[in-house]
């Protein structure tokens, strides 16, 4: 078996160590050679003692063996044996030279005790201590340049079927790279562009020029046979505006893109090299992702009871991810959808199998369920993800919109506090701000609700800590324009935008999460920040015809010539552009650099928003969609509803009246304008808001025309459930909802 096949084998470290411990041999014999001039000279050699010469016996068991003992003694204590000769490094030489010092150091005491040193000459030991160690430094520097192809000076050839690139970045990640392409390898460096040097090798590889060169440099290759086809990014500061750029110039010389692999993460082997990776649109949002310090949610989160809402979904099960790894006390997960639940389930069981972990199968609309899984599970802190998001499908079923997203979001937050949950975090979106959509006024009632309990819970002891949590549209999640594009790229196009001027704001799932995670500890740490909603500074905003130019260019396409970018018109409830915070909120610095929070509109008094809440609940039991909506627009005002058809709603048990005198204060203050100029609106009265559709559960007698004293008092969590009665023959008596 040749050497490379010895080392290359399952018995590589012993090996090693054999290898090793035969040159210590040979290093004490060739020092003995050298000392004395030839080989008779160690026949002839002798010292005032017992011995006359140094002969075959003395040589060995005197001189040679007791050396190769000490070099095994010293190469097994320092581990020298155990290091990679096909990375041979400086650290490596160092240990070398550590373990040749010890095994001389361990050699003359044996000595001095067998034969007091009379035995060899002395100066043979320091000869002995430099022959091993060029001996064991040259075989592995040699068996480097070796694999490497640079054993006569010179790189080796660029071998058929390999793939020229061009290496764009210096330092360290370029180092390593190129370490790991070797002529069986898929790829062959055949330049590197830095911008700090220029016209030095790297590695044997030429610097060619500034990154910003790149045009000229490929041309230089035009009647090259080894023309680069691939750019190899390694440079991970490099700024999105540049990578985009860089991308671009790509595309205009046919070369594709790719990003080599981080060298601090683990990747795994493959006979053919480095796996590299496609440039993700993430790396070119147009800022730096950020990258918030989570010491304090470690303190948060570490050892407590976890309870997700939504968590089969992509913000949910990224903070199932994210929690699982800082290691709570047991999880709960709830999910409306079987698939998405058994999903993350089954990766929480994979990963994480040590925590105490709990699915339930739950819509977050049916108060009973979710108040007997809290009941159970006793959460400490509590992140509801759950919701319907796609403005497109909301505006289609707005009452499934509202009873998911604001009456489900007070059912999490009710049972919440019925529990003693130290801490309720709610994921919000800047849809929430100037709505014009279902989606985001609803979501604006969630907020408004947390709002109203955190300060009627203000200043109590133990009382349950309220956040929401902001951000803008997220990379990769469902729904996100992201996965559209890539299927609309497979099938060839064209990507459809609704309008050349649609702007958003774009996050990564990662910065998503820890910005709620993060948001969640500053909101426990500090309680003046308690009912505030967080946002994460997340730049300027992206226009999604240039995101979608973008992902065309890392396809390796021409927009426009290639793949056609449609504009196909703005949907329902879509607006041109987002906005973070309202105009109305006060924007505050945290502590923790790009995390700002904005002080609450003063939300209105948990008594009024209960009653209209409750209303909201029974329009939408009944799928009485007008009321919802008018009701809807009630608690928001700045909501600007589209004109909709008249929806088909089910007959109820409500009885339409008027809101009489002795609760005219509570209503009108929570329907009227008054209600409005509190969430920021406009103020103005509303006065077919006082008209409204009252069930009987709510504590009004429409025969005495008079309202139950004990029934004007917020709903409680353990409040009777709302009977719908559908008439016999209704086809929505024999419906279910999923």
């Amino acid at each position: 078996m040749s050497l490379p096949g010895i080392l290359n084998s399952k018995n590589m470290r012993l090996t090693a160590l054999v290898y090793d411990m035969a040159m210590a041999g040979l290093a004490m014999y060739a020092a003995l050679i050298l000392r004395l001039g030839t080989f008779e000279g160690l026949d002839n050699y002798s010292l005032v003692g017992p011995f006359n010469g140094l002969d075959d016996y003395s040589l060995i068991f005197g001189a040679i063996l007791p050396f190769v003992a000490a070099a095994g003694a010293s190469l097994l204590t320092l581990g020298t044996y155990r290091t990679s000769w096909r990375h041979a490094s400086t650290p490596d030489l160092t240990n070398i030279v550590k373990a040749a010092t010890l095994a001389v150091l361990i050699y003359m005491p044996i000595c001095f005790v067998v034969n007091r040193l009379y035995l060899i000459p002395r100066t043979s030991i320091v000869l002995a201590w430099m022959v091993f160690l060029l001996l064991m430094a040259g075989s592995r520097i040699g068996y480097r340049l070796f694999r490497e192809g640079h054993l006569f000076f010179e790189r080796h050839p660029m071998a058929p079927g390999q793939v020229p690139i061009l290496i764009v970045g210096g330092g360290v990640d370029a180092k390593i790279l190129l370490l790991s392409l070797d002529h069986a390898s898929e790829y062959y460096p055949v330049g590197v562009l830095d911008d700090s040097v220029d016209g030095y090798l790297l590695g044997g590889v030429p610097v060619l020029g500034r990154i910003a060169n790149v045009e000229r440099v490929v041309e230089k290759f035009r009647d090259a046979g080894d023309r680069p086809r691939k750019l190899v990014v390694v440079d991970r500061a490099l700024p999105p505006a540049r990578l985009n750029a860089l991308v671009e110039s790509a595309n205009r010389l046919g070369l594709t893109v790719a990003r080599a692999p981080d060298p601090t993460q683990f990747q795994p082997g493959t006979s053919d090299g480095p796996e590299l990776q496609p440039i993700s649109v993430e790396d070119l949002l147009g800022r730096p992702q950020i990258v918030l310090d989570l010491t304090p949610v470690h303190r948060f989160v570490g050892g407590r009871r976890v309870l997700v809402t939504g968590a089969g979904g992509s913000i949910g099960s990224e903070i199932v991810r994210q929690v699982c790894a800082i290691g709570p006390a047991a999880i709960c997960l709830v999910d409306a959808s079987e698939f998405n639940l058994y999903t993350i389930d089954a990766e929480v069981s994979e990963q994480w199998s040590a925590i105490e972990r709990v699915a339930r199968v739950i819509d977050v609309r049916h108060r009973l369920l979710i108040e007997g899984c809290l009941a159970s599970f006793r959460p400490e802190i509590v992140f509801h993800a759950a919701a319907l998001k796609h403005v497109p499908l909301v505006e289609g079923n707005p009452v499934e919109a509202i009873w998911t997203n604001a009456i489900g979001t007070r059912d999490v937050c009710d049972a919440a506090v019925a529990v003693g949950c130290r801490a309720m975090v709610l994921i919000s979106t800047d849809k929430a701000v100037n709505p014009t959509n279902v989606m985001g006024a609803s979501k604006r009632c969630a907020e408004g609700y947390c709002q109203a309990l955190a300060v009627a819970h203000a200043g109590q002891p133990a009382a349950t800590q309220f956040v929401a949590v902001r951000f803008g549209n997220v990379l990769g999640s469902s729904g996100s324009v992201v996965p559209l594009f890539e299927r609309q790229l497979k099938a060839g196009g064209p990507l459809t935008v609704t309008h050349p001027d649609i702007e958003r704001y774009f996050m990564t799932i990662r910065e998503a999460v820890q910005l709620v995670l993060q948001a969640s500890a500053l909101g426990l740490a500090d309680t003046t920040l308690v009912g505030r909603v967080f946002a994460l500074d997340m730049g300027s905003p992206v226009k999604i015809a240039d995101l979608a130019s973008q992902m065309i260019r890392l396809a390796g396409l021409q927009p426009g010539k290639d793949v056609a970018i449609k504009f196909t018109g703005l949907r329902p409830g879509e607006k041109l552009f987002e906005e973070v915070f309202h105009a109305g909120e006060r924007i505050e610095p945290t502590a923790v650099p790009r995390v700002n929070v904005a002080s609450p509109r003063t939300p209105l008094g948990l008594p009024a928003f209960s009653l209209v809440f409750d209303a909201l609940e029974q329009a939408c039991c009944c799928g009485r969609e007008d009321d919802a909506l008018r009701l809807l627009r009630t608690i928001v005002p700045e909501y600007k509803a589209p004109s909709r058809p008249s929806p088909a709603t089910f007959p109820s048990a409500a009885t339409a009246v008027a809101v009489p005198s002795s609760a005219r204060e509570v209503a009108v203050a929570a329907l009227s304008g008054s209600f409005g100029s509190t969430f920021g609106g406009s103020g103005q009265s509303n006065p077919r808001a006082v008209q409204l559709e009252l069930p009987f559960w709510l504590g009004f007698d429409a025969a005495s025309r008079s309202w139950s004293s004990a029934r004007m008092t917020p709903r409680a969590n353990t409040r009777s459930t709302p009977q719908v009665r559908f008439p016999s023959g209704s086809s929505a008596a024999s419906s279910s909802r999923q």
